[in-house]
């Protein structure tokens, strides 16, 4: 009766070795490809920065509180 609820486990797979990380020196073409797409990707933002009106601190400018109204003030 034992067998029949306790199955025969198959033996698990031998470990394998973690592979090598990979190195973190990077090529003379794979630098002026990074360097090419960084210029790319300043000239692009480049053509946006005219239209942005705030700095990074919000709007610059005093805001008009006061204004006419129609009743004469």
């Amino acid at each position: 009766m034992g067998s029949i609820f306790k199955p025969k486990m198959m033996p698990l797979p031998p470990v394998q070795p973690a592979p090598p990380p990979p190195s973190s020196e990077l090529s003379q073409e794979e630098k002026d490809a990074i360097a090419a797409e960084q210029r790319a990707m300043d000239r692009r933002r480049k053509g946006r920065k005219s239209t942005i009106l705030t700095g990074p601190l919000g709007v610059e400018e005093e805001a008009e509180t006061e204004s006419k109204t129609l009743l004469g003030s």
